[in-house]
């Protein structure tokens, strides 16, 4: 799968369990490990794990080796590691504190409105 429809499909699943805020980062050119960061977030334990349970069941659908997942029990912040995308799934208030978005400030965002549901 390409990396794009990767990003797409991350960003769907993300969406069907209302995600909120969803943006992705376009990585390339910027890191040697990732095309695109997904970020996003929840608002209460059970929400996060559902997002990121998600977008873990629709790689494996996908046959996408899902290659890491971390912090799943705690349900602050999950990362998900799929190559060429790496998925951030926070809780509300570690979103804010961590505040990716303006770490990786230098990297594009990309569109990924299209693969919301209307």
């Amino acid at each position: 799968m390409k990396s794009h429809d990767l990003l797409m499909l991350t960003a769907k699943a993300a969406d069907d369990k209302r995600a909120e805020d969803i943006i992705a980062l376009n990585m390339q050119g910027l890191s040697a490990f990732a095309d695109y960061f997904v970020i996003c977030h929840g608002n209460s334990d059970k929400q996060v794990q559902a997002i990121a349970q998600e977008i873990k069941e629709q790689a494996n659908k996908n046959d996408v080796e899902v290659k890491r997942l971390e912090g799943f029990d705690a349900a602050k912040w999950i990362l998900i590691d799929l190559g060429d995308v790496i998925v951030h799934v926070f809780h509300k208030d570690e979103r804010s504190y961590y505040n990716l978005e303006k770490l990786w400030g230098d990297a594009p965002l990309e569109d990924v409105r299209a693969a919301f549901t209307v």
